[in-house]
């Protein structure tokens, strides 16, 4: 997707290149960091490169770390990085309407190239699915950029933490830069009030469930979540129904 003319010629990919260029520091320190972790669990380089290239998930690899090193089943492990991973079946039900019109095995490689940082930055730039040519392939030619630069600065900063990893001690906890630059930009997309209600549930129940084993405390902020948001959403429609103001029916039929 990076290779088309169409794509890297055009301005947003260029515009979604920068986007992505403003939090790549924090992401690059996060990847470096992980780069360093799989190397002091007792990977060898070889395996610790293949992991980045083909796992391509900094939180499903920091959570699998630990237990590879203990030893644990590798069902275990598969479904620790599944429950970890859980939120990406959220963000490909919002994509569906702007990727469906791909051929399958574009879809499949943006799906594989979409991480939460490129996620939160295309919805911001695009709130909703082009309906013309010209406007789908706005939206495509922005996430190769944003995709492709996200890769890169991953990939290459994960390098550099395996090339580095017996020089670069896992006290500094570079890791959390890139945790903060994930929220930093999350934060700029709470902009309504059931979006914060949202934002404050979630972090609620991730909290309240931390002692859960496998991370299901992801699972459980996520399903919090949207329950309270479809529930109070519910709500707000049968209020606004049921009011004076609502429009009446048309030809008197409900």
């Amino acid at each position: 997707m990076f290779l088309r003319a169409a794509y890297y010629r055009h301005a947003e990919f260029r515009q979604g290149a920068r986007d992505m260029f403003s939090v790549a520091p924090g992401f690059a320190a996060w990847g470096l960091m992980t780069g360093v972790a799989m190397v002091k669990s007792g990977m060898s380089a070889i395996e610790a490169i293949l992991m980045t290239v083909l796992v391509y998930a900094g939180s499903a690899q920091l959570a699998a770390i630990p237990l590879l090193v203990a030893g644990a089943p590798a069902w275990v492990i598969l479904a620790t990085a599944f429950c970890v991973n859980l939120r990406f079946v959220v963000f490909s039900a919002h994509l569906r309407d702007y990727l469906m019109h791909l051929p399958r095995w574009q879809r499949l490689l943006t799906g594989f190239l979409t991480t939460d940082l490129s996620y939160v930055l295309f919805v911001r730039r695009f709130p909703a699915p082009g309906d013309t040519p010209a406007q789908r392939l706005a939206e495509q030619a922005y996430l190769a950029g944003n995709c492709g630069l996200c890769w890169v600065n991953w990939v290459g900063s994960s390098l550099v933490g395996i090339a580095l990893a017996n020089f670069i001690p896992s006290a500094w906890g570079l890791g959390f830069a890139g945790i903060l630059a994930l929220l930093g930009i999350s934060f700029s997309l709470v902009s309504t009030r059931l979006r914060i209600i949202a934002a404050l549930v979630a972090g609620a129940a991730a909290v309240a469930a931390f002692a859960l084993p496998l991370k299901l405390n992801i699972l459980v902020a996520i399903a919090a979540a949207v329950a309270a948001c479809l529930m109070l959403e519910s709500a707000g429609l049968r209020a606004a129904a049921q009011s004076p103001g609502a429009a009446a029916p048309e030809n008197g039929k409900p």
